[in-house]
């Protein structure tokens, strides 16, 4: 199921206490570290205006706020964002000069005093004075995150969706700067789709808030209050009689760099109550000094309900015939109370149907409702397989034939199948679509849906669910022991079948040992991304890494070019640029940044229009592409010229060893060049090569 990391295990008590939900959440004990005198040792930065934060680090701050002086000025309450017994995350006072800081804590006990500065920050940042041209990448974190329709007897999923965006401004000289936040500001809002159809709330449209204190340990704000205490722009609470903005601000994410909005509780209805499973929500920069609105883009949230065990284990289905199955009119809570029926079959001593409701995560371990970050199972889950094993593995060989179809669990093209289909099979006939949003919500949509399957990526259920061990080089983190796939984290990578540029990449069959996997029509990339020889699928390694992600990491936590998000530039994992024909909406973040769908491919994305000379250093080691100055096309010294006769091999990377043109140098809109031999135009997806314009690398 397509959802970001999130979990709500036995622990997830102690993470909840982070985000001040839960009035009756457990209290720590003090420590002796509370006993002894606080030590401020770093303050980040040491220089910074009003409004913006520092964060203290150092040691014996104990585990409840106390208070920060900036000089004889004290912090205390909501100016305080966040304090544990080594950091503390406090807003600059207004103030101007040097003056020191010092902390106090909750027993009055007092620190050292660290020197502290009004002004520009270290990181040279004072607001965005002296930038212009602000531009918002923002993305959801995965194609689709699922969640529960019904509360009632089971979980799996709470409304939990993840935003993660990145912000660009250029500086006088039409440089881009990515901007943090002791620059901006992130907040989202609901905006309507072309259909008019907007979301903008969730307190009325599930039964989430009357079972999140028994399933996920969580006492929520039954007004739309997320897991982490973020709720949907018209759900927010008041303070002092206007929305909490807080409530719908991005937090910054130390760990990925970039600016990241996790657990917005939207759901796929909309406002009238219409299903709508590709919600637009806007992603607004501000100045954090001023306040002044900056840039926005209108993103696509996907969220759907669609996951479910209807298809086999509604009453009467394969799963459930005969006598004493649930006859509850709504058909998602007499399913649910089915599987409960068949669970306590194979494991009496369970008995979930008197424990109602049940989270399935606290006996089968997933990192997706993880929140502490424990990594593997602990307390109950400990002894029980992990959830994708047990969903995955356990229901692979009952998968062949469901309701009255033939049901296929492999990449496509799969042999025996009507050539008419081009090789992939209809929705309702895919294993992965019989649980998985489905036959109406497409998990996998966008630029690859025309020629894969889930399969051709991720292998069939029986990989998914870690039956065989992989090989050493298909885990993420390259470790040599324990080869059982770990999920969420062993997945397949773009590297895994975009192995490399036209004159260098992984060829099948002709390796040693061989790898059984087939190539694409273009003769370049491969439709899978393991040998199909290994019954674990894998992913592949590429010894060429113009494509791979960062070393690893999954596509969804790497960056590319100058720091950008690679979701940034190319969309969502399970959504990439550009959206299908069905799926619309995906395409307005692109065209918003870029003027037309697709990866975001024209320079004038981020730099200044004109500004770049001839460079072979954009992103994936391209050449200038859309560049208003033509100097690429026409300098005869800098330009592609220059660059041809000085390194040839890069050329021929993307154009092909004839120079005739490949996959890799479609145009991704339509281009006229002024050149020498006349103007010369090409229409979107034709190739370019040196034949495009003259004849040949050395022609006229």
């Amino acid at each position: 199921m397509n959802r970001s990391p999130h979990p709500l295990t036995s622990v997830m008590l102690l993470i909840l206490l982070l985000f001040s939900i839960g009035a009756n959440a457990d209290r720590k004990p003090k420590t002796t570290a509370t006993k002894a005198n606080p030590i401020i040792s770093k303050l980040t930065p040491a220089t910074a205006q009003p409004r913006q934060v520092i964060t203290l680090t150092g040691e014996n701050f104990g585990g409840t706020k106390g208070k920060i002086l900036f000089g004889t000025t004290a912090q205390t309450g909501s100016a305080i964002s966040s304090w544990n017994n080594n950091t503390a995350i406090v807003k600059v006072p207004k103030g101007k000069g040097q003056t020191t800081v010092q902390l106090i804590t909750s027993t009055k006990k007092s620190s050292n005093k660290l020197p502290f500065t009004y002004g520009r920050s270290s990181s040279g940042d004072s607001g965005t004075s002296g930038l212009t041209s602000f531009k918002v990448f923002a993305n959801n974190d995965l194609g689709m995150h699922c969640v529960d329709k019904d509360f009632s007897v089971f979980s799996i999923l709470p409304p939990y969706n993840v935003i993660n965006a990145q912000v660009i401004g250029q500086d006088a000289t039409g440089k881009p700067r990515l901007l943090d936040n002791n620059s901006v500001v992130l907040r989202y809002s609901p905006i309507p789709d072309a259909n008019n159809s907007i979301n903008s709330t969730s307190k009325d449209k599930t039964n989430f808030w009357n079972y999140a204190l028994p399933l996920f340990g969580a006492n929520l704000d039954s007004n739309g209050q997320g897991i982490k205490g973020l709720y949907m722009p018209a759900d927010a609470p008041l303070l002092s009689n206007k929305p909490d903005l807080s409530k719908t601000s991005f937090g910054w994410n130390s760990g990925l760099g970039l600016f990241s909005a996790e657990g917005i509780p939207i759901l796929p209805i909309d406002d009238q109550g219409k299903s709508n499973p590709y919600p637009m929500l806007r992603i607004s920069a501000f100045d954090k000094i001023t306040g002044t609105e900056l840039a926005y883009n209108d993103i696509v949230v996907p969220v759907s309900d669609e996951t479910t065990c209807s298809n086999c284990h509604a009453t009467g289905k394969m799963a459930a015939m005969g006598p004493n199955w649930s006859n509850d009119l709504d058909l998602d809570v007499q399913t649910r109370t089915n599987v409960l029926k068949v669970h306590d079959l194979n494991h009496p001593t369970a008995d979930l149907q008197n424990n109602q409701p049940v989270l399935c995560a606290s006996c089968h371990y997933s990192p997706a409702l993880d929140l502490a970050g424990v990594g593997q199972p602990s307390g109950a889950q400990v002894g029980h397989k992990w959830m994708s094993a047990v969903m995955h593995d356990y229901h692979a060989p009952m998968m062949s034939y469901v309701d009255g179809k033939t049901v296929y669990d492999a990449p496509a093209p799969i042999s025996g199948l009507d050539p008419a289909l081009n090789g992939v099979p209809p929705a309702d006939q895919q294993s992965c679509y019989q649980c998985h949003p489905g036959t109406n919500t497409k998990c996998l949509r966008g630029a690859m849906t025309e020629t894969v399957t889930c399969q051709n990526c991720h292998g069939n259920m029986k990989a998914v669910g870690g039956s065989a061990a992989m090989k050493t080089y298909g885990a993420i983190n390259q470790r040599t022991t324990d080869l059982t796939r770990k999920a969420w984290s062993d997945e397949p990578r773009c590297q895994s079948c975009h192995t490399g540029d036209a004159v260098n990449h992984l060829v099948p069959n002709s390796a040693n040992p061989a790898i059984n996997a087939t190539l694409a029509k273009d003769g370049i990339r491969l439709i899978h991304a393991y040998d199909r020889n290994d019954p674990a699928a894998s992913p592949l390694l590429a010894s060429n890494k113009r494509f791979a992600e960062n070393d690893g990491k999954l596509f969804r936590f790497s960056k590319g070019h100058s720091g950008v998000s690679c979701e940034g530039c190319h969309g969502s994992t399970h959504a990439i640029w550009p959206g299908d024909s069905q799926h619309l909406n995906d395409n307005i973040a692109s065209n918003d940044l870029q003027g037309h769908a697709g990866t975001i491919s024209e320079c004038s994305s981020c730099h200044k229009a004109g500004s770049l000379p001839p460079t072979m250093s954009g992103p994936h080691g391209m050449h200038n592409v859309g560049d208003s100055n033509n100097s690429f096309v026409s300098n005869e010294d800098a330009g592609h010229p220059a660059f041809y006769k000085q390194n040839p091999g890069e050329c021929k990377a993307c154009h092909g060893a004839d120079l005739k043109g490949t996959v890799l140098s479609r145009v991704a809109a339509d281009r006229t060049w002024n050149t020498e031999w006349g103007t010369k135009s090409v229409k979107k997806g034709e190739t370019v090569g040196c034949y495009t314009c003259h004849n040949g690398p050395n022609g006229d």
